[in-house]
């Protein structure tokens, strides 16, 4: 039994990316000590419950890394048009939390749909440029806009501004490294510039438009609008370098910070550990990023290259979009912390992406196209 054990063991090992195991493990352990001195005086069954959610979710991550990446090229497709699915019955089933319908109730759980795209875009349209790698052409790069813009669209319904611009992010990536051409871009750019009046006026949502405002003077709206950055600001700015002390912060404890333990947990994170625990925690999403990024220019076959690089940099920007929002220089869109803030299915969806990456660097195998 004990020799079974051991195999087991090795074999599991023999598929982990040590540096990014490293790097997941800290983040999860900052996550972790940052959640409970935000959470402690709502009750321990809540922190016992995202200790659960990170055991999943490691349990999640060695599963994929096991998996050699012909098998989740496979699971492509299927995860898509799931996550799709599911984001048509949050809109015509969702539960409506705080004025989004953004929730799916499944009997014994409720699951965010719009996480799992942030996973199924980038692996869904990674597996379609594989499949036209000899015959690309414009029709397939429009084909590839129709397929990110569809669940897009359905979680921008919800309506969820943030999730929707990750995904969109995410997806964007895999069409820009398969080789977008420049005069597409630009096009697009243009295009959008063209129609940001009537995003602004149709498209955007009260609330949205006010965010958008008070990122540029905050002051007028303080009690409204302006509340969570000006808090948040003083939160950091208090901090200062070696911050007030795991569990002192008194802008987090004094209830002043909104969303304390999901989107504004940076502001948490940094007034107690200040300056350098913002800045160690900074260090640790370029060093993802980073190695990421290795792994698919090591990457054996056009699927894996193209998904690890998204994957890299779309972890990057999830980081970079939660801390610019917390620190005032991005507008308020309600985006989670990877791996620090409280919360389950996005947590997976995140552990699900290091397994990939993983799978990626420890299966050398080529691809073959089926």
């Amino acid at each position: 039994m004990l020799f079974y054990l051991k195999r087991q063991a090795s074999r599991i090992c023999a598929h982990l990316d040590m540096p990014l195991f490293v790097i997941v493990l800290l983040l999860m352990c900052a996550g972790l000590a940052t959640v409970y001195s935000a959470m402690y005086s709502m009750g321990i069954d809540r922190l016992d419950k995202q200790i659960v959610n990170m055991l999943i979710a490691l349990a999640i991550m060695l599963a994929v890394a096991q998996a050699a990446p012909q098998k989740i090229m496979r699971l492509a497709l299927p995860f898509y048009l799931l996550g799709l699915a599911l984001l048509i019955g949050v809109a015509l089933f969702g539960v409506t939390v705080n004025g989004s319908r953004r929730w799916l109730s499944l009997v014994v759980v409720n699951i965010q749909p719009s996480e799992i795209m942030k996973i199924a875009m980038p692996l869904m349209l990674a597996w379609f440029f594989h499949k036209c790698e000899s015959e690309l052409k414009f029709r397939h790069f429009a084909i590839a806009m129709v397929i990110l813009l569809l669940p897009t669209l359905l979680i921008l319904k919800q309506p969820d501004l943030g999730t929707a611009l990750l995904v969109g992010a995410a997806g964007f990536l895999v069409i820009f490294f398969a080789g977008l051409p420049w005069k597409i871009m630009l096009g697009a750019a243009l295009s959008v510039i063209a129609a940001l009046p009537f995003l602004w006026n149709f498209v955007l949502h009260d609330y949205q438009r006010r965010r958008v405002l008070t990122l540029i003077d905050p002051g007028s709206d303080p009690l409204g609008a302006g509340y969570h950055i000006i808090q948040s600001s003083i939160a950091i700015g208090s901090g200062g370098v070696l911050g007030k002390g795991w569990m002192d912060g008194t802008q987090t404890h004094l209830e002043f910070i909104p969303e304390k333990h999901t989107d504004f947990i940076f502001a948490v994170l940094s007034e107690e550990w200040g300056l350098l625990g913002g800045s160690f925690l900074l260090i640790l999403f370029i060093a993802l990023a980073g190695r990421g990024l290795m792994i698919a220019v090591g990457a054996p076959t056009l699927f894996s290259r193209l998904l690890a690089a998204a994957i890299s940099l779309m972890l990057f920007i999830y980081a970079f979009v939660n801390m610019g929002m917390v620190s005032g220089i991005l507008p308020v869109v309600g985006v989670p912390l990877p791996f620090i803030s409280y919360g389950g299915t996005a947590l997976v969806t995140l552990a699900m992406s290091i397994g990939v990456l993983m799978s990626i660097r420890t299966h050398r195998t080529i691809l073959v196209k089926k």
